[in-house]
């Protein structure tokens, strides 16, 4: 098997599974992109097998710690347990990641279940590659469950591996769109067309949550995409909702998911922070305000524009909260860590003039698993604020 010596002091050697390209030492024999290698160490011991890509600045992405082929029996293996996983844990098997990439041992693959329906994203070469065996592999853990399996490979981290972007379908018919229950609510989604896989599924815990805190509240629902966080307060008994969105087809559908559970909600299409500037010229007010935005950036060298935005944002939000108001805020990003999140929280409060306590986080749900080793498995991260009067 070919494969790579890597340098001393890499950091696969410290318990991360990836091998950028400063960190190789020597090529041994000829791999080709997409190929399984062996990763070794300076004195020749095997520390892995891996998936490998030149065309990536990762070069290789670990997946076992042994010799390991990518077979039938392997995907088949690994899946299950990753289904096991979420059953011990108490995760709703019909709503929920099934597969996380590095977290399920499968660099780059992400599956999301929906009912009968399993949403497919092979973000590697070397996964993309193996589609075939991924999903036969999935019907045989799944069972007669599974009506259909959707190939969502519309994200642009796929350019960086060289691959391009495809949606289909891999196994029956398209679903179209299909209603499901989420927090109580009778919402559908368009698993072909939907942004992600359908839903942010690692905020189902989080709809629920915050609404607990929205009876009687003027509540401002930002990025609200198909209305869930606005429609679950409407649900907990809102006095007033405003859910704003710049998309006008997550806000038709929103408008739809509203109409079907019976709840009303003031839509805006526009940009948020558009809104955030006009409502605080004419000095709007709010008892519970919402920010959950797409990621600011998907690489370190945009992280200072995010931040500017990021800032910005919370300012306005501030501004807006009465004076024991809320703020439910988080943040999709990697390269945003938690502390830097949380710091910018804070200078955010200086700028505004206000000052808040923090009443819990908000962290990954369970089908979402992070490796300690891999920080790249945990993106999300948020807080619920409480304003602090009188300060």
């Amino acid at each position: 098997m070919a494969g790579l010596v890597i340098k001393p002091r890499a950091r696969i050697l410290h318990g991360h599974d990836w091998v950028f390209s400063g960190e190789v030492q020597k090529v041994f024999g000829s791999p080709a992109d997409g190929d399984v290698i062996s990763l070794k160490d300076g004195r020749d011991h095997l520390i892995g097998s891996a998936i490998y890509n030149s065309k990536s600045q990762i070069v290789a992405r670990r997946f076992s710690r042994r010799r390991q082929d990518l077979d039938l029996d392997f995907f088949q293996r690994r899946i299950a347990q990753a289904v096991e996983y979420r059953s011990r844990r108490g995760v709703n098997p019909h709503l929920c990641r099934v597969v996380w990439s590095e977290s399920d041992g499968l660099p780059g693959v992400i599956v999301d279940r929906y009912g009968g329906n399993l949403v497919l994203q092979t973000l590697t070469l070397g996964m993309d590659q193996r589609k075939t065996l991924i999903v036969e592999a999935l019907k045989s853990a799944m069972g007669s469950s599974i009506h259909s399996i959707v190939e969502r490979n519309d994200a642009a981290v796929r350019r960086a591996e060289g691959m391009e972007l495809q949606i289909g379908t891999r196994f029956g018919e398209p679903p179209g769109e299909i209603e499901i229950d989420l927090a109580g609510l009778r919402v559908t989604v368009d698993l072909m067309r939907a942004q992600k896989t359908g839903l942010y599924l690692d905020q189902l815990p989080h709809y629920e949550a915050v609404a607990q805190s929205a009876k009687g509240r003027r509540v401002l629902d930002c990025f609200t995409s198909q209305g869930a966080f606005g429609l679950a307060c409407a649900k907990a008994g809102a006095a007033h909702v405003t859910g704003v969105e710049a998309s006008a087809d997550a806000l038709t559908q929103a408008r739809r998911n509203a109409e079907r559970n019976g709840l009303q909600v003031e839509w805006s299409e526009q940009d948020v922070f558009a809104f955030l500037r006009t409502a605080e010229k004419n000095e709007a007010e709010y008892d519970l305000i919402i920010l959950d935005p797409p990621s600011f950036t998907k690489t370190k060298g945009g992280l200072r524009d995010a931040l500017r935005g990021y800032r910005e944002l919370h300012v306005r939000a501030f501004k807006l909260l009465s004076h024991d108001g809320l703020l439910a805020t988080f943040s999709c990003s990697h390269h945003v860590s938690e502390t830097i999140f949380n710091q910018t929280i804070a200078d955010a409060l200086v700028d505004a003039r206000r000052s808040a306590r923090r009443l819990r986080r908000f962290e990954q749900a369970l089908d979402h698993p992070v490796l300690p080793t891999l920080p790249e498995t945990e993106y999300f991260k948020g807080v619920l604020l409480e304003m602090m009067p009188g300060r």
